[in-house]
């Protein structure tokens, strides 16, 4: 499975918006410039996010995104699933010989766990302590 740069982008977006929540509405071209993105492929993968009611959008001067749930209610998977699609490491697995078809179906209940169990509010917050990398997830 490789995650696409609307995955990375849409995790982006999220923890954004989870590091300032219950702070208001963020706007995309905040998010953009802080972490040197197009604002306008931002703006495409908020409309899959806001139907998904993931996030609202604020219209307004003062307006932009946040979340619509807290950011220990929204996980990985649900941000992933929403921009990439279904979690599946290859096509076909059901027509793969046995032993090939438990070791990705393995590979895939792994990812999914890790991705339903870790927290926009853990990624929010991973990395605070210094002493550990803010980028390392084990599966």
């Amino acid at each position: 499975m490789k995650i696409s740069t609307k995955g990375r982008y849409g995790l982006t977006i999220m923890i954004a918006l989870g590091k300032h929540y219950g702070e208001g509405p963020v706007s995309l071209k905040t998010i953009a410039t802080e972490n040197k993105l197009s604002e306008h492929y931002l703006e495409q993968l908020a409309a899959p996010l806001r139907n998904a009611s993931l996030v609202k959008s604020i219209r307004g001067a003062k307006g932009g995104y946040m979340l619509a749930s807290p950011p220990s209610e929204i996980t990985a998977g649900d941000i992933i699933r929403t921009l990439e699609g279904p979690i599946t490491p290859v096509e076909g697995i059901e027509e793969e010989e046995p032993a090939k078809q438990q070791l990705w179906l393995r590979i895939r209940d792994a990812v999914r766990d890790v991705l339903d169990t870790t927290t926009l509010e853990d990624l929010c917050t991973h990395g605070d302590d210094e002493s550990t990398d803010p980028y390392m997830f084990y599966i």
